[in-house]
């Protein structure tokens, strides 16, 4: 049976850390997060959240935690309260193109990567970038 080395810190490794720091400030769920990942296998997900120092992420999936890490990063420099940083993600907003729904209920619908870029440059916009 081959053992698995780890990695150590790599890009990868410390950006899902972060993803999962965020996760657990946002208070979302494991099906949440897999969507946020674009991750259908819940064991690989396990694996990742476990021992991100050993994971092996596709260019897919590094570029869902960039947007994800943008969007956190985006809301700090949005909104000065801490508070309402975290608790954004999950509120109502009537905003193109959330139409009345929570960002994140609009970006974990279908888990497209297409709706955490609009999210994103959404913010973006907000900060007039």
């Amino acid at each position: 049976m081959a053992k698995t080395i780890p990695r150590g810190k790599t890009r990868e490794s410390v950006a899902l850390a972060a993803f999962f720091k965020i996760a657990e400030q946002w208070g979302l769920n494991t099906q949440q997060q897999m969507k946020l990942l674009g991750m259908t296998s819940e064991s690989t997900f396990h694996k990742y959240k476990n021992a991100p120092e050993g994971a092996k992420i596709d260019p897919d999936k590094l570029e869902r935690l960039s947007l994800v890490l943008g969007i956190y990063k985006d809301l700090r420099t949005l909104l000065s309260n801490e508070e309402s940083a975290r608790t954004w993600i999950k509120k109502p907003n009537s905003a193109e193109p959330f139409c009345g729904r929570a960002a994140l209920d609009y970006m974990t619908e279908t888990g497209r990567m297409l709706d955490l870029y609009r999210v994103r440059h959404y913010l973006a916009a907000q900060r007039g970038v």
